[in-house]
């Protein structure tokens, strides 16, 4: 059985069907209640005793009955068969226990009346004002008179003043949230109430002059602060504080100080929805995403939080068995994409396997809209994917975005595109026109997601060209717009940059590593693991190798999805020459992203030092098309000129 107590109100106890349990004697559930006011704490039996009838008024040390111990023993017998009248006879407590010299309560937080009080209204200080309006109601709603009303005692006393002042908060507060919420009507009464009990209270008075001015009612507004002044002076000597009295002032010149603020205007709007479209609403679903959207340009655990909740709003939309809805789900999260690498290619796979379900399902009858945003979805979430229909899907997707003329449509289709041009190597000059092509489009029609992204395009295959002149012109670019636009995940990138760019240069290997170390640092919690996974090693590898030092890495090295091109490397500078030769055997062709020239190098370069070549044919082969490359196409780093790879290759296969 599961026991309730309440002590907000006379000191009660229910069982989990909601019966009173007989709790016997006032004595018993003064045991009771001071056993709540404790938390689970022991009170020793002799606390107890004095608590019982030494506090007592007028009572005197030594007032409590000799025989007071066996007494509150006796009490505590019967508690224990009032609150498990089924336990089993000579079985140990659950509730009440024995424990060193006394005894404590054992109920968890939920059974008690003032602790749910209190754990409801702590909580409501950090919400919306919606949810800390329905908070404040649960909270208020526990109180049936107050708190440990059958009692005199001092325990009793001061633990009965403490809820009694949490709960006038709690009503105070309640009244700044409907204020909050557009509600001002339904808060004039309990604060008009609580200001005539507790004058003292000068954030109610508040509150009350503004729910009042709200309502229409600005002659009535400045009475109450009038009258807040009057009594204010008259009863306590003070005068209002600063907040009311520059309310008076603004008041009298018909400015609401509160008014219109970004915070009231989110909650009103929020509750609004939340009275008006109900939670199993499609419509939902559809909003959702639009929110989804706004919180992933936060970056860090918006971004985290968008994807994750993203992909379960198009689970949930599946659910519906509506393909249009779905279609409208899965493509209206178009969120620009940089990065060649999923940051959860799993999750990657099951949100581009519910767009190849929604084309399905809508077959012949689908509208080139839904079509083509769904085609972009499967072409920017198969990233990295082997086999043609990503591809397909991206010129597809471009070819109905252009039919359409819908701007922001054919941004999004050619972000697929960019992200499917990467299927050989030394096609920096193509994703530069895209990228070209999605700065003016996305300028012209104030798309400046798009626009950085055409920036950042631009960057990366102006860096493959070595023109670091046009490179720094679109990072300047980019971090303009991101500043103007709040897009803090910018920097990361442009930071990047600048850290390769010294590499590039040719500056000391010890500032170049100590800026790589910064641009990494803000990685850390920018919710990109796709990113941020096995960078840094990398970029420090491919420094060290062009400048012919030491490798020295530390065993456990994590080289996240690099590993397999990385580690002949590895196994080569620590003198294990036979195993590096197996290694490089079994190592793939890079995935076509935008390190592909990169790890060809690192893999042209271990070809040469073993000999291998079979490995150098195939490295020659996959780098000649970029020639007239940098290994930079990331932007992030970068192992040299391709050029001289391809030197190196064709001296050692003569």
């Amino acid at each position: 059985m599961r026991v309730r107590i309440g002590v907000l109100g006379p000191v009660l106890a229910w069982d989990d069907a909601g019966s009173e349990l007989d709790l016997k004697g006032p004595r018993h559930r003064a045991v009771l209640a001071r056993l709540v006011v404790a938390r689970g704490r022991v009170v020793p039996v002799d606390r107890l005793v004095d608590d019982l009838w030494g506090a007592a008024p007028g009572a005197g040390p030594g007032s409590a009955p000799a025989g007071g111990v066996g007494a509150v023993r006796t009490f505590v017998a019967a508690l224990r068969r009032s609150l498990e009248p089924d336990r089993p006879p000579r079985t140990p407590a659950r509730l009440l226990v024995t424990e060193g010299p006394g005894y404590a309560l054992r109920v968890d937080a939920e059974a008690v009346d003032a602790w749910r009080f209190e754990a409801a209204v702590a909580e409501a200080g950090g919400a919306a004002p919606h949810q800390a309006l329905a908070l404040l109601d649960r909270a208020l709603g526990e109180w049936r008179g107050p708190a440990y009303a059958d009692f005199d005692e001092a325990w009793a006393g001061n633990e009965r003043s403490r809820l009694e002042q949490l709960r006038l908060d709690a009503v105070e507060r309640r009244g700044g949230a409907l204020l909050a919420l557009g509600r001002p009507g339904e808060a004039v009464p309990e604060l008009d109430a609580l200001v005539a009990e507790h004058p003292w209270r000068e954030e109610a008075w508040r509150s009350l002059a503004l729910a009042l001015y709200r309502s229409g009612r600005q002659a009535d507004a400045l009475a109450v602060l009038r009258r807040a002044k009057s009594l204010l002076d008259e009863r306590h000597g003070v005068e209002p504080n600063v907040r009311l009295r520059r309310l008076e002032a603004d008041l009298l010149r018909q400015v609401d100080p509160d008014a219109e603020g970004a915070e009231q205007v989110w909650a009103a709007t929020a509750a609004a929805y939340d009275q008006t479209v109900g939670p199993e609403s499609p419509a939902r679903l559809e909003s959702t995403v639009g929110l989804l959207r706004s919180l992933a340009f936060t970056g860090g655990t918006g971004l985290v939080a968008a994807q994750e909740q993203w992909a379960a709003t198009v689970a949930a939309a599946e659910r519906l068995d509506d393909p249009e809805l779905a279609a409208r789900v899965i493509g209206g999260y178009d969120v620009p994409a940089i990065w060649t690498r999923s940051d959860d290619p799993a999750r990657s796979a099951r949100i581009a396997a519910a767009a190849e379900h929604a084309l399905a399902q809508l077959g012949s009858d689908a509208h080139d809209v839904d079509k083509a945003r769904l085609l972009a979805v499967i072409a920017v979430e198969s990233r990295g994917v082997p086999g043609p229909r990503p591809a397909e899907a991206a010129a597809e997707a471009e070819r109905l975005a252009r039919g359409l003329g819908d701007p922001a449509l054919l941004a999004f289709a050619l972000n697929g595109v960019f992200m499917q041009a990467f299927h050989r190597t030394g096609l920096a000059p193509e994703r530069d026109r895209i990228g070209a092509e999605l700065v003016a489009l996305a300028a012209r029609h104030r798309l400046p997601a798009y626009e950085i992204l055409g920036h950042l395009i631009r960057l990366q295959a102006r860096s493959a060209l070595a023109d670091f002149a046009g490179a720094d012109t679109h990072a300047a670019a980019a971090d303009a717009l991101a500043a103007r636009h709040e897009r803090p995940l910018t920097g990361v990138f442009t930071d990047w940059y600048r850290a390769m760019r010294l590499a590039v240069h040719g500056s000391p290997s010890e500032e170049v590593e100590a800026a790589y170390r910064a641009a990494a640092a803000r990685l850390d919690g920018a919710g990109m693991p796709g990113v941020q996974r096995g960078l840094l090693p990398l970029a420090l590898l491919c420094l060290r190798l062009g400048e012919g030092l030491p490798l020295g890495f530390p065993a456990g090295t994590d080289w996240g999805p690099y590993e397999p091109w990385t580690r002949p490397l590895i196994l080569l500078d620590a003198g294990r020459r036979g195993e590096a030769a197996a290694v490089l055997r079994r190592t793939p062709a890079p995935s076509g992203d935008l390190l592909t020239e990169a790890l060809w190098a690192l893999t042209a370069r271990a070809a040469i030092a073993l000999g291998d070549k079979e490995t150098m044919a195939r490295a020659e082969a996959a780098l000649s098309p970029a020639e007239g490359e940098l290994t930079a196409g990331s932007g992030m780093l970068s192992a040299g000129p391709v050029s001289a790879f391809l030197a190196e290759l064709r001296m050692a296969t003569q």
